[in-house]
């Protein structure tokens, strides 16, 4: 029996937490000392929850109550005095009923009882509709749903406590650059709370991702002013609230760095420079891993798994110097790489609930058309990975509001135009395209969305379950008919004003193979006429080179993916790269590769989107992938792509999976599931808990 059986844990209402914690989380940004909060609606956590439960007692049992927010207690639907720390429920058949309320966190209940015990097996709802007719009995029709928990499995331990953890660490070098100012060198990116010991007077510190950013005082992306003679927690500015600890004062807000610049007015002083590095807790012996014959893609490698380490937060970040969002389109990349690298399902559950928040909908998810499909998709990619049905029924009611919202938005065809307040993303390019009118990337991905809404329904038992899978036919066909040019060999970009728009670009046509809209000879006939064509314009971001290489890998090019990351990844590790970057171009040189936006520093080093090696190798070089949800069976087809030889770990619900490979054999290892390795035209069963070896 575990520590959560043997007594109670918090819950509370569902997504509650996420949107709480991401109101806190996402209004952290800041440019230059000023507050930066996100330019989409920020729902706020329900202020009123009823939590409910019945019991049959063999006989009488007192509980303990702990709670975050003012609350009555009904016993039978009768009120019982006061907000009591312990009540004693009668022996028999009784029905608890607790109402909280709490403007400032959500309302969160703890009940610990010999066999009460606040889990996922109360109902809780944000309305009970609860009221007393002319004869005293009690009516309600609400919306119940099952409570949300996590980890939180003592009274002491509340929600709203929640917090990462932290390490002291301190800078690898210093070099007084100026009578009054000192460059410190953190030795590679990091995040957290800078600290300085025995501070007097005023200094004022500016960070930087380079070191021509923390020297430029003018152009910074961020900076803080501390001045020792104020009391702890008292602003100057955004940026310069302080506390006061034993280890002397600390910036309150987080920061991303590798230097710092600190400079001191006239009289200040201070003996030390520390900080805080913040970071989500990982278990490492349930970690994936990858080492190999060649050395620079082990360091692509490290470099990948620590630029995810900090961009996992209390949700998938994308920067964390600059945005420090969320982003949809960000997110389920990372969720792909985190599958393969940490399999923290809860902070992908946490990011899910977060990015969707709560209805109604006005807009699509950060505002941005692509990045709605992008969701739709992340549910189901969790369900392959996990298997957790549980948490696609938590979704569906957002999810058919959501996919409702977009439908309502379709034009007379079937398909998504961006209209006057949407964003149309796609990707940052460094060549010329429109994004006006109705573009043919869109539509692939809307039937993604569609696709992902079919699959959801069923396992939900929908009852309207196969008319999300005839849209999703229905669209797919339309979009074939109208975008497809059977003479370019490709998938045209856009209709703009009713005319055809020729462009012929990466986008759709790598989606229209990912996502399974091209057969098999128009993926032939893609991968010529635009994949592997030169004349083509090229991708430059990682975001969507991530899905450019996912394609060459699942066509076979293996060996080509191998060339592209070592002079694409390994390109930025060159030029000084200890985290992956939201955007490299290797025809930039020096400080032109910081510069984006307009800005000599907007350019994020350390970016959620560049990590996808890890993805790309765990499922095409080492060759894993679930094929029933949660790994229940999956398959393993390793390809080395011109390595000497490889060897790795794959996490999955029910632990590692061990892959070795040379010239000569090929060896797993697995704790769980029903796997079937698989090379060239042979295959064998793995059995759990035992080598299974192939002679190659």
């Amino acid at each position: 029996m575990n520590e959560q059986q043997k007594r109670g844990t918090w819950i509370w209402y569902p997504g509650d937490f996420e949107v709480w914690l991401g109101n806190l989380f996402n209004n952290r940004r800041t440019e230059r000392g000023a507050m930066f909060p996100p330019f989409w609606k920020q729902d706020s956590h329900w202020s009123t929850v009823e939590f409910s439960k019945a019991f049959t007692l063999d006989r009488e049992e007192t509980i303990t109550i702990a709670c975050e927010g003012q609350f009555n207690l009904a016993l039978d639907g009768k009120l019982q005095f006061g907000q009591p720390k312990t009540f004693t429920v009668p022996q028999g058949e009784h029905k608890l009923n607790l109402k909280v309320w709490n403007q400032a966190t959500p309302p969160a209940l703890f009940i610990d009882g010999e066999t009460i015990k606040t889990d996922s097996t109360w109902i809780v709802t944000y309305e009970d509709k609860l009221w007393i007719d002319e004869n005293g009995i009690a009516h309600g029709s609400g919306i119940y749903v099952p409570a949300a928990s996590w980890c939180f499995n003592s009274p002491d331990t509340p929600p709203s406590a929640y917090h990462l953890e932290r390490e002291e660490q301190r800078p690898v070098s210093c070099d007084n650059v100026a009578a009054n100012g000192t460059l410190y060198d953190f030795g590679r990116e990091t995040f957290g709370y800078l600290k300085l010991k025995s501070l007097k007077g005023t200094v004022r510190i500016y960070y930087g991702e380079s070191c021509e950013e923390a020297l430029d005082k003018e152009h910074c992306e961020t900076l803080d002013v501390l001045t020792a003679s104020l009391p702890a927690a008292v602003p100057v500015g955004r940026d310069s609230v302080a506390t006061v600890g034993s280890a002397g004062f600390s910036v309150a807000s987080s920061k991303a760095f590798r230097f710092v610049y600190i400079e001191k007015d006239e009289g200040a002083s201070y003996d030390e420079v520390l900080m805080d590095y913040e970071y989500a807790p990982f278990d490492a012996a349930r970690s994936g891993l990858f080492r190999c014959s060649d050395d620079e893609l082990n360091k692509i490698w490290d470099v990948a798994a620590y630029t995810m380490d900090l961009t996992t937060r209390e949700f998938f970040m994308d920067g964390i110097k600059r945005d420090r969002w969320t982003w949809s389109g960000d997110a389920i990349q990372s969720y792909l790489m985190n599958y393969y690298l940490r399999f923290d399902v809860e902070c992908v559950k946490r990011t899910i609930r977060q990015l969707r928040g709560k209805d109604p909908v006005t807009a699509h998810i950060n505002t941005i058309m692509d990045y709605t499909f992008y969701w739709f998709k992340s549910i189901l990619d969790y369900y392959e990975y996990t298997g957790d049905v549980d948490f696609v029924r938590e979704m569906w009611p957002r999810m058919l509001s959501l996919m409702d919202y977009c439908i309502i938005r379709t034009d007379y065809d079937g398909l998504m135009k961006g209209q006057p307040d949407d964003w149309i993303f796609v990707d940052w390019v460094d060549f010329p395209m429109h994004k006006r009118g109705t573009l043919c990337f869109e539509q692939i991905l809307f039937v993604e969305a569609l696709h992902a809404m079919a699959v959801c329904a069923k396992l939900v038992d929908d009852e309207d379950d196969g008319y999300y899978e005839l849209e999703a036919k229905r669209t797919a066909q339309k979009v074939k008919d109208i975008f497809w040019n059977s003479e370019r060999h490709a998938y045209l970009h856009a209709i703009e004003d009713g005319q055809m728009n020729h462009q012929v670009t990466k986008f759709p046509n790598m989606f229209a193979i990912l996502y399974g809209l091209a057969n098999t000879d128009e993926q032939q006939d893609i991968m010529q006429s635009v994949m592997l064509n030169p004349a083509i314009p090229p991708i430059t971001t990682p975001y969507m080179r991530f899905y450019e290489l996912e394609t060459l890998c699942m066509m076979g090019y293996q060996t080509q993916v191998l060339k592209e990351m070592r002079d694409y990844w390994g390109g930025m590790i060159r030029e000084g790269a200890t985290s992956f970057w939201e955007k490299y171009n290797p025809e930039e040189t020096g400080v032109q590769h910081l510069a984006m936006y307009g800005r000599p520093y907007g350019k994020s080093l350390c970016h959620a989107w560049g990590a996808s090696p890890i993805y790309l190798i765990g499922k095409y070089f080492l060759g894993v992938r679930p094929t029933m949800p949660g790994y229940e069976e999956y398959e393993v087809r390793p390809a080395l792509g011109g390595l000497e030889w490889m060897e790795g770990d794959v996490p999955t619900p029910f632990g590692l999976i061990h892959i070795e490979m040379d010239s000569k054999q090929i060896k797993i290892r697995a704790t769980g599931g029903r796997g079937t390795l698989y090379y060239q035209d042979r295959q064998v069963s793995i059995e759990a808990n035992r080598d299974t070896i192939l002679q190659i």
